[in-house]
């Protein structure tokens, strides 16, 4: 009998250890693209939401979280239905005229989310090592160099760097948390229950909305799935979808964690003391006196992961962009030189930083429906997706979810 109990028992945790190996398999595009909602455009505006309205604004993370689960999910669903990335896919479908524009769109989208992204690293290097801000761009541009030179070695290592260094922004914030010791049963009743204190607050909710749901990772989400798009049969596409949803639920639920820490640390010690942050270097040097040299440094060592990993990923979806729209092949360190010289301009003028940020964030709110409308337009067709075509309630919730979106980024550039 306990021999027969400890075969059964046996067999248990072999057949749990198959199930996380092969879960493990399809982990690592979601952490990829999951690092857009971490940037420092996020940082930006979930410091400002906190440190001016408590822990208010919180419910609007948790929402922009997930209209984002959907998005990625159709991207990806894209990606794995038709073997093609959603660039890619525009480019089969319209008109040479049509994808032109769709790519001039793309590429200045991609383009401010690469300078807001790079002023993070180059920020995060600054004020940790007082490094001057022209050679902390310069060393930012070198290794974001090196992160997407090494995806030749494989799109794995790529994800095993990104991953290590969202690890790293999620245990500075847990160290955080644990320094701010915030009022947890407000946190979670702001969670649950929607608020909005006054006017300024709904600018502010906008904003972290405009900050977290990006269009150059829909672009790149369906590119990435490819890596692992190898099967042929319907129900090893299946498969391969059910594993990459529960990647992007772990990925995009991670993302919400550390995005609800820094607005609730910034609550907790910031709007506590009655301060109202309005700059990543004020919030840096604000922490110092406030909880200590560690938690300033905690704050620029995520900073530093979230620049260098966000730039990453908004390379390789330039890459994507330029090869799927008209089949511009420009080599990657062109590009990358290219899209590095407007933020160097930047530092160089010796422009604030908080104010490029804030028009990066215009510009994305005239490309998000560029990325959003195609998506749901070539999911919803059975010609093109077959049996992975959008049910009737997916159909509806992405009409809800792009008029959502839709509606607060107009509000955001209106304002």
């Amino acid at each position: 009998m306990e021999n027969r109990e400890s075969i059964i028992a046996t067999k248990k945790v072999f057949s749990v250890r198959q199930a996380l190996k092969k879960v493990l398999k399809y982990f690592g595009p979601a952490f990829v693209v999951s690092v857009a909602y971490v940037d420092p455009g996020n940082f930006a505006t979930n410091i400002s939401g906190g440190s001016i309205f408590n822990y208010h604004l919180i419910w609007v993370i948790l929402w922009s979280n997930i209209m984002a689960i959907f998005l990625q999910s159709m991207s990806a669903k894209l990606g794995i239905a038709t073997g093609h990335n959603l660039p890619e896919m525009c480019g089969i479908i319209f008109k040479r005229k049509v994808n032109w524009f769709l790519w001039i769109a793309a590429e200045l989208a991609a383009m401010a989310t690469d300078l807001a992204e790079f002023l993070g690293g180059t920020l995060g290097l600054h004020l940790l090592f007082h490094i001057p801000l022209i050679y902390a761009g310069l060393l930012t541009g070198v290794i974001t160099f090196v992160i997407v030179y090494l995806e030749k070695y494989g799109q794995k290592v790529v994800e095993i760097i990104i991953f290590s260094l969202v690890s790293i922004i999620s245990l500075a914030y847990a160290f955080e948390l644990f320094l701010a010791k915030p009022d947890w049963g407000k946190v979670i009743y702001y969670i649950v229950i929607p608020s909005v204190p006054d006017g300024e607050a709904m600018l502010i909710a906008v904003g972290i909305l405009g900050a977290t749901v990006m269009p150059h990772v829909i672009y790149l989400h369906s590119q990435l799935v490819q890596y692992r798009n190898t099967e042929n049969t319907l129900e090893e596409k299946m498969e391969h979808l059910k594993m990459e949803k529960i990647d992007i639920l772990v990925a995009m639920n991670i993302a919400f964690i550390i995005n609800a820490a820094v607005l609730i640390v910034s609550a907790a010690v910031f709007y506590k003391n009655g301060m109202v942050i309005e700059s990543i270097e004020e919030a840096h040097m604000s922490l110092k006196p406030l909880l200590g040299p560690l938690s300033s440094w905690a704050f620029g060592i995520a900073l530093l992961a979230s620049g260098f990993s966000s730039s990453a990923v908004g390379t390789m979806a330039g890459q994507t962009i330029m090869k799927g729209f008209v089949g511009l092949n420009i080599p990657i360190n062109v590009r990358r030189l290219i899209t590095m010289m407007p933020a160097l301009v930047i530092i160089l003028l010796g422009i604030d930083p908080l104010k490029t940020l804030i028009i990066s964030q215009v510009i994305l709110s005239f490309e998000l429906p560029m990325a959003i409308i195609p998506m749901l337009f070539i999911t919803s067709q059975k010609k093109f997706m077959g049996e992975f075509v959008n049910t009737l309630l997916e159909k509806i919730i992405g009409i809800i979810v792009a008029f959502v979106i839709l509606f607060l980024n107009g509000m955001l550039l209106y304002s």
